[in-house]
């Protein structure tokens, strides 16, 4: 063990675990200069402190896996699948850990929540470990002189930031097709959530990837992730996070014109007709706007209900998060809903609350008080009575807070679901599925929920449009976009 590259920490669980703090970078565990501290959002004490990666650790590792890439571009799909499906069996016999690290770290129930996370990266992996040697282009028929086809191939040295609200999952997101396709990689966590990646970098070296071929680092994003972000050894970008971080990385990443993927902010409609199963919607809703205490990019945190079910919708709504959602300790069974991840985003919530009183909005539920004396809980809040003008309504809030608006008619919910300069997911509730297809085609966002909210797949693509991003993850396209194609021309006679 390295000394101070490695900490023995106590889980609230009871149980320890070996948690690296340094930067892996060239297979290596190393130190840097400064370091940060993580805080347990649930308990606001100090976890630990790790070492921040800066341009000097940076440019280390772009020379890394700059290197690696050389070889690692050759090497067979079948192989590079190998490896991915042994990393998806490593993270399986350590989920216990990896959900622990994560509740800790993020404050998410460690199982209601964390643990489907974790889950869902292993499921990942192994989904995007079966693309790797079916990767391939096409023959495109020219006439009988000439032979023309197209190859994808890996785009090479990528940069990925991730964000704090999924922070193994959403790494997952970026490493798993990333290395199917044949890229290297230097990825960089949240500050306010490294442990769970950092864990996982021991996983990546235990299974054998190549020395290079993946970079794990800890950083802050205006030092490490503004670097990564204009590196010329650096060929792509894909960034997770606030919509006004993306139009920056887009900024930065201008320098070499690397290629993009944006997936940033959102305010998804929640859409409810008055012949939708009010049971199901209410449901829906919920899970939408208050699991993972709200911090969701597709989050439905604009509710427009049908004014013949409207107070109907809004009565079983707040009985049913009463109810359902507990709020708690990550680590207590019973826990739904833990704090959100830091005091910045505590406060940061707590202010558009009051200014949704302060506007008029009505509050159906939302003056409960905080069961602990410490931590970031928020209660679940539910406002009534929005209109298009309040800021609750028009600003992304990422936290557990929803604005319940009424309408009348279709054409007037469309144009209101549509007043938005987000356009991530949206949800429409009816039994009606002419109306149902023919709304998903008007609403202006990348993802449509009919029926059903917060349930995307691995195998379909996510992405949005407008400010809310560029480019899609997940799904065949979520490999193809670290891929380029190169065209062949073969002239099959000889002549000019």
């Amino acid at each position: 063990m390295s000394e101070g590259l490695f900490q023995k920490l106590p889980l609230p669980d009871g149980g320890t675990v070996r948690q690296p703090v340094g930067l892996y970078i060239d297979g290596q565990w190393i130190k840097s200069r400064e370091v940060l501290e993580t805080v347990d959002p649930a308990t606001e004490e100090v976890i630990t402190k790790v070492y921040l990666a800066g341009t000097e650790e940076v440019d280390l590792a772009v020379k890394a896996a700059r290197n690696a890439f050389k070889n690692w571009r050759k090497v067979h799909g079948s192989e590079r699948g190998s490896l991915l499906m042994k990393l998806a069996d490593a993270a399986e016999k350590h989920i216990d850990t990896l959900s622990a690290i994560e509740a800790m770290d993020s404050g998410k129930p460690k199982d209601s929540n964390a643990r489907g996370d974790v889950e869902g990266t292993i499921a990942l992996l192994r989904y995007c470990a079966g693309w790797a040697d079916k990767i391939y282009g096409s023959v495109i028929p020219t006439g009988s002189e000439k032979l023309a086809y197209s190859k994808r191939l890996p785009i090479g040295v990528c940069g990925q930031i991730v964000p704090w609200n999924y922070p193994l999952n959403m790494a997952g997101w970026k490493i798993a097709p990333a290395l199917a396709a044949g890229n290297c990689i230097i990825i960089k966590s949240a500050e306010t959530t490294p442990l769970s990646l950092l864990y996982f970098a021991q996983l990546v070296d235990k299974v054998g990837f190549p020395k290079g071929v993946v970079n794990i680092i800890s950083g802050l994003g205006k030092v490490a992730g503004s670097h990564i972000a204009s590196h010329p050894g650096i060929d792509k970008i894909a960034f997770t996070g606030s919509t006004e971080i993306g139009s920056t990385i887009q900024k930065l990443a201008s320098s070499n014109l690397k290629t993009v993927t944006l997936e940033c902010g959102g305010k998804s409609p929640f859409i409810v007709f008055e012949d939708a199963d009010i049971e199901q919607a209410v449901k829906w809703a919920a899970v939408g706007i208050v699991f993972n205490s709200g911090q969701i990019c597709t989050g439905n945190s604009r509710i427009y209900v049908q004014e013949k079910v409207y107070e109907k919708f809004l009565e079983k709504f707040k009985d049913h998060v009463l109810a359902d959602y507990k709020l708690g300790s990550p680590f207590d069974e019973s826990t739904v809903v833990g704090p959100v991840v830091n005091k910045v985003q505590y406060d940061r919530v707590l202010h558009y609350i009051n200014v949704g009183k302060n506007e008029g909005a009505r509050v159906v539920l939302g003056n409960e008080q905080n069961p602990s004396k410490k931590g970031y809980f928020i209660h679940p809040v539910i406002f009534a009575d929005c209109h298009q003008g309040m800021t609750i309504v028009k600003d992304e809030i990422f936290g557990p807070v929803v604005a319940v608006s009424k309408f009348t008619t279709e054409d007037e919910v469309l144009e209101k679901a549509n007043d938005s300069i987000y356009g991530l997911a949206a949800m429409c509730f009816t039994q009606n599925l002419e109306r149902a297809h023919r709304v998903s085609d008007e609403l202006e966002t990348g993802m449509v929920f009919i029926n059903s909210a917060e349930n995307s797949d691995i195998q379909a693509p996510f992405g949005g449009v407008k400010m809310s991003g560029i480019g899609s993850e997940l799904g065949a396209p979520g490999i193809e976009t670290y891929t380029h194609l190169k065209t062949v021309h073969l002239n099959l006679s000889n002549k000019l």
